[in-house]
């Protein structure tokens, strides 16, 4: 390729050098520059190709008006014309992962452009998309940038040259789900009887068809007394009181609330969702069909419980990383634990 190969970059706002949170409901701008991550993978371009310009766009933003902010980009983007389009590195940032996968799969989609991305094996972006885009495999933050984009020059350079990638672990992408035909020395039988010999003598072997891991969760042993028990409320829902006073964020979760429930008979309109990706209008209007306050506070009038924990938990699930679902949960866990809650009603969408 005698001609340097163009490349368009897509950053969220925070590596896109405008803010913070406080600046994640920007909309999309497209700046002739190298900014953030671009720069530097600019550099490792060298004389093969060169970043173009930075595509920028809130995470909020982004994955609250998705049909809009999509359209904005795929127009910055066939109005420049790349070779190639990078989105990210995103590592762990849920919101973030989740713009970058969506993007790139519509630009490979609609605009026959190759794109792709960078981010952490639990990112919720990458069961979304590793089937359409090839995701780099990185660390969970930004201190693995290093790492990171060195990797995903050497994908780019790949693509471009229209060059088959190798096997996920040696060029260094998240594992697709695709199966490709391969020639090997020996036949499949004597390669499974080596990796039972080598299992049965507890050496190293590796299978050629990797299996699901699936978390596996003991129940807890049933309440003895129901009569006489403490229920508490947590929720995926998003519901909220009126204003979301702790910025829960509507997907991709990065925190969880607590709101009191003494004195309270049923949630009403003080209270709303604000979780992203479903249609709100029933929820709102009776945000106890979320999280049903009032028929259990008439099961605790009626004596059928002990009594309704006077707090109630409320985060948002679509797009939440199974990491920081866990992190939730553990948090959660230990003060109902603490506080002598005897069992929990757990609602999502």
């Amino acid at each position: 390729m005698s001609e340097k190969f163009k490349v368009l970059y897509y950053v969220n706002q925070f590596f896109g050098q405008i803010g913070g949170e406080d600046k994640a409901g920007m909309e999309p701008v497209y700046k002739d520059e190298k900014i953030g991550p671009a720069a530097g993978f600019d550099v490792l371009l060298k004389d093969q190709g060169e970043v173009v310009g930075t595509i920028i766009c809130g995470d909020n933003y982004f994955n609250e008006h998705k049909e809009n902010a999509m359209s904005v980009i795929l127009d910055m983007v066939k109005s420049k014309n790349p070779d190639i389009v990078v989105a990210g590195p995103a590592f762990n940032a849920g919101r973030y992962g989740m713009a970058c996968g969506e993007i790139a799969k519509e630009i490979i989609e609609k605009l026959n452009i190759p794109a792709i991305s960078g981010m952490f094996i639990e990112n919720p972006g990458v069961d979304s998309f590793k089937g359409k885009v090839i995701i780099a495999n990185t660390s969970d933050s930004a201190a693995g940038m290093r790492k990171a984009l060195p990797a995903m020059a050497e994908i780019v350079k790949k693509i471009v040259r229209k060059e088959s990638l190798g096997p996920p672990e040696v060029e260094g992408y998240i594992p697709q789900g695709k199966r490709l035909t391969v020639f090997s020395e020996k036949r499949g039988s004597q390669r499974a009887v080596e990796m039972l010999i080598a299992r049965l003598n507890n050496e190293s072997f590796k299978t050629e068809l990797p299996m699901p891991v699936f978390d596996r969760v003991a129940p807890a042993s049933a309440i003895q007394d129901i009569s006489k028990a403490t229920i508490a409320f947590v929720t995926s829902g998003g519901i909220v009181p009126k204003g979301n006073p702790d910025r829960i964020q509507s997907a991709s979760a990065q925190k969880w609330g607590k709101y009191n429930l003494a004195g309270i008979e049923e949630l009403g309109t003080d209270y709303f969702t604000i979780h992203g990706g479903y249609d709100p209008v029933y929820a709102n209007e009776s945000p106890d069909r979320v999280v049903p306050v009032d028929i259990l506070r008439q099961f605790e009038k009626e004596g059928f419980i002990g009594k309704v924990y006077e707090w109630f938990y409320t985060t948002t699930g679509t797009g939440t990383s199974v990491g920081n679902a866990i992190k939730f949960g553990k948090e959660i866990g230990a003060e109902l634990k603490a506080a002598g809650v005897d069992g929990v009603i757990l609602t999502s969408t």
